[in-house]
């Protein structure tokens, strides 16, 4: 097991708001090293947080003081079943990890299996991640990601390993999968996967008010991916209304792929990102360019879905700017009833242009119902709406993002819907009973099952505190 030299400060590598010192960290390699680290632990009366690409703005993979775990050190592919699709994959490791892997051991049969979904705008975030946040993509008829774990093997607080799935330990999996590390370490996994297949991006211009019936359109034609990015220039007319709808229908596997497809490289994203936050019509219209000349290109189902993630961008991007006050992006996802999306953009769009935020970026994707979570955030099928915000770095802005947040879920819940936990602690008690009531009774099955609270995060103890009387 690696060892950290010094107690280095953690933080999430995109907002990088949760600075955080562990008591002790731990780098485990294999489930003995796991072990070993949990003995550690309750020999010094620690709890333990667990990481991976720390890409969770929220903090639910950090703790002051605790023993934190990076389980990166532990990304094999265990298990790999040709003939039904199957995988076995540490919970370490990362996607490109898992594509690698199951790529390279189908290397030349007629049948490929892929993955269905994963993160969007992260590569590095872990299986385990995955299955703690209960990720998503741009499935347009895919449920939240726990649809695609078929079982998984969970270490528990005492040592034991235990495995959990819809027929052995059934209310366990519920509780663990979008469950933010809380109930114990996810070891490994289990993933059904979907046939490989190519597929044909189809873009074209449209106004909001058209969306959802072109959204049905494209699942009626057999579509499988796609998303509506949308103007985010206030000064636009276009703002909030026009955005670039972009889809794939599979297609022939036959049908050969141009080797000089056009592709957006970091220097471009770079400068998007420039634009995004000094000429925001410019940045748009930059974007929509690329992906009308995109239109017809061909990719994989699964490796299309590998995305460019630019390293402290935000850093460069102050001193290129000449900022005195360091900022980043924070994002936060909101869901509606499909029926309620042109009043609800209408109104956070009037909420946007009376309070200036500063939105970055916007992207609406569609979500089928969870039916596997305890916690789940899909109670029905939504359409989501994502809005990436800048934050400066001082007491006033992260008072500003605070408000903005708290307005953007009052209309969401306004219009029926709900917001996603693991972008921000802003979330007011009443905002978080309203929107997840079965909050206090998570909380009272994770004690009952770790009664010590061994795992936990300062993401648990802010949920604790704020709801301590109701559990």
């Amino acid at each position: 097991m690696q060892q950290a030299a010094n107690l280095a400060r953690l933080n999430d590598v995109h907002a990088r708001l949760n600075p955080t010192v562990p008591a002790l960290q731990r780098r485990p390699g294999s489930l003995e090293d796991l072990r070993t680290a949990l003995v550690q632990a309750r020999r010094r009366g620690l709890a333990v947080s667990i990481a991976g690409g720390r890409h969770a703005m929220g903090g639910q993979q950090f703790l002051q003081g605790g023993l934190a775990l990076d389980m990166r050190g532990m990304n094999r592919i265990l298990d790999f079943d040709q003939d039904q699709g199957r995988i076995t994959v540490e919970a370490g490791a990362t996607w490109p990890d898992l594509m690698r892997g199951y790529l390279s051991q189908q290397a030349g049969k007629t049948l490929q299996w892929g993955i269905r979904q994963k993160q969007t705008g992260a590569d590095s975030l872990t299986i385990g991640g995955a299955i703690a946040a209960n990720i998503h993509g741009r499935g347009l008829a895919c449920p939240p990601f726990s649809a695609d774990v078929e079982s998984l093997q969970l270490l528990c607080a005492d040592g034991e390993l235990v495995t959990c799935s819809r027929l052995e330990n059934p209310e366990l999996f519920r509780l663990v999968v979008g469950g933010y590390g809380l109930l114990g370490v996810v070891v490994s996994a289990t993933l059904r996967m979907v046939r490989r297949q190519k597929v044909e991006r189809v873009v074209e211009l449209l106004a909001l008010p058209e969306l959802m019936q072109a959204f049905a359109e494209r699942i009626s034609a057999g579509y499988t991916y796609g998303d509506f990015q949308f103007a985010t220039d206030p000064g636009s007319p276009g703002f909030f209304n026009d955005g670039v709808f972009s889809c794939y229908r599979p297609v022939d596997d036959s049908r050969p792929m141009a080797s000089n497809q056009l592709r957006l490289h970091q220097a471009d994203w770079r400068r998007l990102l420039y634009l995004a936050h000094v000429n925001k019509r410019r940045a748009f219209l930059e974007f929509t360019d690329f992906y009308l000349r995109s239109s017809g290109q061909l990719y994989w189902n699964d490796t299309h879905q590998l995305n460019i993630y630019l390293d402290d961008y935000h850093g460069q991007l102050d001193a290129h700017l000449g900022t005195h006050v360091p900022g980043t992006e924070m994002i936060t996802e909101l869901y509606v009833p499909r029926g309620h999306l042109a009043a609800f953009m209408a109104a956070v769009r009037e909420d946007f242009l009376r309070h200036q935020v500063d939105l970055i970026y916007g992207t609406i994707r569609l979500i089928r119902k969870d039916e596997d979570a305890f916690l789940a955030w899909a109670r029905d099928d939504y359409a989501c709406v994502i809005f990436n915000l800048h934050v400066d770095h001082h007491a006033d802005g992260l008072a500003r993002a605070r408000t903005d947040f708290q307005r953007l879920i009052d209309r969401a819940i306004e219009f029926g819907g709900s917001y996603f936990l693991p972008y921000h602690r802003y979330a007011r008690r009443d905002q978080l009973l309203r929107c997840y009531p079965q909050m206090p009774e998570f909380l009272r099955r994770k004690r009952a099952f770790d009664p010590d609270e061994r795992f936990s995060s300062d993401w648990h103890r802010h949920q604790v505190a704020l709801l301590q009387d109701l559990f």
